[in-house]
């Protein structure tokens, strides 16, 4: 792969931006300290524990490996994960509000790592799980999968949302359309914005080496309308059905797609067997 340099001040400016060996070795980097905080929370997330207990995990575990939480200040947001429960769809702030059995929670989290982000989300199933809850993250899962499995030079952006939105209809489920995957890199939001549907008409730019993104689909078990709360973040399903998420960041290799946030422990998904 051609080595590309790498701006020191890297800013948005609307172009899909293709990176170089030092880039996928700070992405790998980064996407380890993040898949590995959430294997961590495998043993912690339980009935009765706050999801404010979960962020200061997070937070802790990030700073004793040298890095830095993304969220923490970004656009005022005063937390250093994402803590999305039942029916809220994302960017849910943590609280002092146990977890109850039967809830399922998003944790979505992103480290700064010598300048390279790391973002990714699982969901985690509290305790005893009901059927229908167990069925949406697994449909989801594999909504994220299927659009991962489309990364490859010549493909599309709009075969990732096409692929996704055909599984997740299949099985009836809603894919959320108010947000999106994005580029990212040294940057956290880059270009290009990355849809989780197929947009009739719409011309999507073609996979090249070196692009880093996220794929996220959020799947709703009701409509795919939502709303965001008047904390400005929470964004939550209108029809109060139960979501759920996955997230992986990505990037394209000059055969395929390299998952910079896989799970070491081979934790990607639940159920989280114990260890």
């Amino acid at each position: 792969m051609t080595e590309l340099a790498v701006d020191p001040s890297p800013v948005r400016d609307g172009q899909i931006k293709r990176h170089g060996p030092d880039g996928f070795a700070g992405m790998r980097k980064a996407g380890r300290l993040s898949a590995e905080t959430l294997d961590l929370l495998v043993d912690i997330v339980k009935p009765g524990i706050t999801t404010l207990d979960i962020d200061d995990f997070v937070r802790n575990q990030f700073l004793k490996n040298g890095a830095v939480p993304a969220t923490l200040g970004y656009r005022g947001y005063t937390a250093s994960s994402c803590t999305s429960i039942n029916h809220v769809v994302c960017h849910g702030i943590p609280n002092d509000k146990p977890l109850r059995d039967g809830d399922i929670v998003n944790i979505d989290v992103t480290c700064i790592v010598d300048g390279w982000h790391g973002d990714t989300s699982r969901m985690f199933p509290v305790g005893n799980v009901r059927r229908k809850a167990e069925r949406l993250v697994e449909v989801t899962y594999e909504a994220m999968m299927r659009g991962i499995d489309q990364v490859r030079p010549g493909n599309t952006f709009g075969d990732i949302g096409r692929a996704i939105q055909e599984y997740a209809e299949s099985q009836r489920y809603a894919v959320v359309r108010d947000f999106c995957g994005h580029g990212l890199g040294q940057l956290f939001h880059d270009a290009p914005n990355v849809l989780h549907f197929d947009e009739p008409g719409l011309k999507t730019a073609v996979l090249e080496p070196g692009m880093f993104f996220t794929i996220e689909p959020m799947l709703n078990a009701g409509k795919a309308g939502v709303k965001v709360l008047a904390d400005g973040w929470t964004a939550v399903t209108r029809d109060k059905s139960l979501s759920a998420q996955f997230e992986h960041s990505v990037g394209v290799t000059e055969d395929g797609v390299e998952i910079f946030t896989k799970s070491p422990a081979g934790l990607d998904r639940p159920p989280y067997l114990p260890r």
